[in-house]
């Protein structure tokens, strides 16, 4: 079997990473090769092949601040602690959620409820660490992001497009490449209404690339004096970038170029501008991208505030599940609509509920996830969850099984240490069954 220069190139950066022979020897299965027949390189190539030629993909709809269960997906009408909220049928019979959210409604059939999302980690810092990583932070470790894992493991890296795309400015602690470096740190896009900052270039290529060639040497000092690693992190930046902004495929930053009614269907604002560049994204190839919703942190005038904030999400995300449907991406697209942790039960005296980690709600749709299901309860009160507790690595674990990727893999931290991608947890079978 012949392989690429280029897959044999790729893998061989990779040096953040553990290869056991168990993985060794389930890559040789699942390929169909003969292990003696080829080396450990030849087979990771084959396996990370496979996986991308299945075109899987992943959105991240975040909520920033820790959104309200209870004003979301998972209304209490009938108890003190559902406050004004009502609940509203949807197209899935027996199945309600908040009266906020009618859109996200009316694709019920496509989504997995998960009411029963349990931690104890209340800070919003961590929590958001947390809810990206699988991991809560550690100074010894540099963990990469859910995006950064998924974009190594089955994004194409010969793609001029960058594999990991974060929509709506940079969130603190969502994290990046980490150990893998910054071939996995994603690509930032301030507003999905505008193109890429600093993408349009100022002079025609030729000049443009000895300008490049300039810097390089001009950065040949500082490497020599023990800037290696440095210079050749910011000259590997330099060079995709300027792939990306010299590539006709530019265009797919450019949300004008869909019909008017295209984008009149996503709604209005800067996530449903997000939502749409995310599925533009993932139509040319893009392995993950991230859309953020800010504003989520409630503490005061709950109900208003989380009426509004549902008004500005509500619309675009459930389009995007019919638009990734109608276009048949669905099923290789999974869809996540999660933020780092709930809102308390009790409403306080500000009418605002305070941050709850010990019961909340996420929400998946595509990917070959069985739509049409809640999965998990809490107690009339919303204060226990009272079936089917899923822990956060239980919920990363199913997202890289969903996706095709191996939760147990290895990769190896700066101190030489073995982090798996997932640490613990167990897949949540019911997502798929």
């Amino acid at each position: 079997m012949a392989f690429s220069l280029q897959h044999h190139t790729h893998v061989s950066l990779r040096g953040n990473r553990v290869v056991r022979r168990r993985d060794f020897l389930k890559a040789s299965a699942a390929c169909g090769l003969a292990a003696s027949a080829l080396s450990w390189t030849d087979v990771l190539a084959a396996r990370a092949d496979e996986l991308r030629d299945r075109g899987m993909a992943c959105i991240l709809l975040w909520m920033s601040g820790g959104p309200s269960q209870f004003e979301t997906f998972s209304p209490k009408p009938g108890h003190a602690n559902g406050g004004e909220t009502k609940a509203i049928d949807t197209s899935v019979s027996g199945i309600q959620i908040a009266e906020n959210l009618p859109h996200m409604a009316k694709v019920a059939n496509e989504l997995a409820i998960i009411r029963s999302m349990t931690s104890k980690e209340g800070n919003h810092q961590r929590a958001t660490y947390l809810l990206h990583h699988g991991y809560l932070p550690m100074a010894s470790v540099k963990h990469p992001t859910l995006g950064a894992n998924v974009a190594d493991q089955i994004g194409s890296a010969a793609s001029e497009l960058p594999s990991f795309v974060q929509i709506g400015g940079r969130l603190p602690n969502s994290g990046g490449g980490g150990l893998l470096g910054v071939d996995y740190d994603p690509l930032i896009i301030q507003s999905a209404s505008k193109p890429p900052q600093n993408t349009t270039p100022s002079s025609e290529a030729t000049r443009f690339a000895r300008r490049m060639q300039l810097l390089e040497s001009m950065q040949g000092d500082f490497a020599a004096a023990g800037g290696a690693q440095v210079v050749a992190d910011q000259l590997k930046v330099a060079k995709r970038a300027t792939d990306m902004i010299h590539s006709p495929r530019m265009e797919v930053f450019d949300i004008e170029r869909e019909p008017e009614q295209v984008r009149e269907s996503y709604g209005s604002g800067e996530f449903a501008a997000g939502c749409l560049m995310a599925r533009r994204l993932v139509e040319q190839g893009v392995t993950f991208v991230e859309v953020h919703a800010r504003g989520w942190d409630t503490h005061q005038d709950n109900f208003a505030a989380v009426r509004n904030l549902c008004g500005n999400v509500d619309q675009p995300s459930a389009r995007l599940i019919a638009d990734l449907k109608e276009r048949g991406m669905l099923e290789k697209t999974l869809v996540i609509w999660m933020g780092e942790f709930g809102r308390t039960p009790q409403i306080n005296p500000r009418g605002g509920r305070d941050h709850f980690p010990k019961a909340f709600n996420v929400a998946l749709a595509g990917g070959g996830v069985r739509g049409g299901q809640v999965i998990g309860a809490t107690n009339d009160a919303g204060t226990e969850v009272t079936d089917r507790p899923v822990l956060i690595p239980d919920l990363f674990r199913s997202v890289y099984h969903t996706l095709g990727i191996d939760a147990d893999y290895e990769n190896m931290s700066g101190g030489g240490r073995p982090i798996k991608i997932v640490d613990g947890g167990e897949v949540v079978e019911e997502l798929f069954s």
